[in-house]
């Protein structure tokens, strides 16, 4: 992590979503922070609605190591689902070997753009012991009931449920989509475990050979490695109801005595030109589709210049302006030499410290840019160190400039710009101008200083 500045860190202010409130985030052990994010159900590609949580759950969590002595990260892969099955049976693949492929594929996505590693990131189907014995406790505490084979909690057993969504358990019932079925004693009551059939995964259990609900994935991983009772659980807004709802209902009523979760921290949604992403709109895009057009970065800044309890509106204008901003930031950062190691500027920790303003966080990096132009050697210090508490500006400006290209490619670049300065030496201007010509024609722009020729991609 970024080395911090002497000076007194700021207070950290998280909207909590069950509070309904910005609100001063107060650890229960400040000697180690304990945060659960909702990972991904892995059947494809992860698309750059996926992206939006895991980037603010990285945001985060840098901040929080920049902030607190020890941290510790929890992200989960659901990797028992019926989409993961129909998806498998449709591409006549394994379960297990479209689950290792997608999971591997997600990982890269998420290197690729500067996200880090969780500390721990179990698996749902590791861990399906917890979550026969979570059951097995709230049967025996008289929140969940056994019938035809499925095991469901008792939404009406549990006083506080809808205090996480806002939501009234009767409205619920009344408006929202639940499942009917004959096996439920009450409309609301959602499936902890279900039975499973010869084609489906299943495991043994007291109720049945069956799979587990999803919901109770997450209560029992977050239990397993977090405890009763942890800091900050985390993920998109289209989780608060019902996943996290339902997560706080078992959670609370398998731990009565616990908190579960102290602080609740939702993403907003992410719209494409203005419109819902979707396949049927042609606009879904993953990770991938736009790293094709764009450096990762690019794409992350983009990601990270609306606040994330703000709608994203993703555009290709948009992505075109974050890669100029990066070119921006990456010539304040060429414009002086050797760079030196600062402590992370208090303005844009005290920025990501207001609920993780990251506009207002890169609007100080602007502020240093200008300052780093006109040659302070400390700007550009605290410009890339403001920039890596965010993920950003660890990568060599020449080679930004340069894109991505080969070894080759960047060696026959070289050999051009070689030649070119030996004909303008022996005042052979003529081919000197026609070199840069033939440069310029691949996209190629030359900048001659007194210490020698740099050259970009246009």
């Amino acid at each position: 992590m970024p080395h911090v500045s002497p000076s007194p860190a700021p207070a950290l202010f998280l909207h909590d979503s069950q509070r309904r409130a910005t609100v001063p985030f107060q650890p229960l052990d400040p000697a180690h922070i304990k945060v659960y994010y909702c990972g991904p159900t892995v059947y494809d590609l992860a698309h750059i609605g996926n992206l939006r949580a895991m980037l603010t759950a990285d945001v985060l969590v840098r901040l929080l190591r920049t902030l607190y002595p020890r941290v510790t990260f929890v992200r989960n892969i659901t990797d028992v689902d019926d989409k993961i099955t129909a998806r498998a049976r449709a591409n006549g693949e394994d379960i297990g070997a479209l689950t290792q492929r997608t999971t591997a594929e997600f990982h890269q996505d998420l290197a690729s753009l500067g996200v880090l590693p969780p500390d721990i990131e179990p698996r749902a189907t590791h861990n399906i012991g917890e979550m026969q014995a979570m059951i097995a406790r709230l049967i025996e505490n008289g929140h969940a009931y056994a019938a035809q084979g499925h095991v469901l909690f008792s939404v009406g057993s549990f006083p506080s449920y809808g205090a996480l969504s806002g939501r009234n358990p009767d409205e619920l019932e009344a408006g929202a989509r639940v499942e009917v079925a004959p096996y439920k004693k009450a409309p609301g009551d959602f499936v902890l475990w279900k039975p499973s059939d010869a084609d489906q995964p299943g495991w043994d259990s007291p109720w049945g050979r069956g799979r587990p609900g999803w919901h109770i994935e997450c209560s029992a991983m977050s239990h397993r490695y977090l405890g009763d009772s942890f800091d900050i659980h985390g993920g998109g807004s289209d989780l608060l109801f019902p996943h996290h709802e339902n997560e706080r209902a078992q959670s609370l009523c398998c731990f009565p005595h616990s908190q579960f979760a102290n602080y609740w921290v939702h993403n907003a949604m992410l719209l494409v030109d203005g419109e819902k992403m979707s396949k049927s709109l042609g606009n879904f895009l993953t990770i991938r589709d736009v790293l094709a057009q764009a450096p990762a970065e690019a794409l992350r800044l983009l990601l990270l210049g609306t606040h994330y309890r703000s709608t994203l509106n993703y555009t290709q204008a948009g992505l075109n302006e974050a890669r100029k901003t990066l070119d921006r930031f990456y010539r304040a950062l060429s414009s002086v030499p050797d760079v030196p190691a600062t402590p992370v500027p208090q303005t844009v920790l005290a920025a990501l410290a207001e609920d993780l303003n990251t506009p207002r966080a890169i609007a100080e990096l602007h502020v240093l840019a200008n300052q780093a132009m006109g040659g302070d050697r400390e700007a550009a210090g605290a410009l890339k160190a403001g920039g890596a508490l965010m993920g950003l500006l660890q990568g060599d400006p020449a080679q930004w400039f340069r894109g991505e290209s080969s070894a080759e490619e960047d060696a026959a670049i070289e050999n051009l710009i070689t030649e070119r300065l030996a004909a303008k030496k022996a005042r052979d201007f003529t081919r000197a101008d026609a070199l840069r010509d033939q440069l310029q024609a691949q996209g190629i722009v030359l900048e001659d200083t007194k210490d020698g020729t740099n050259w970009r991609r246009a």
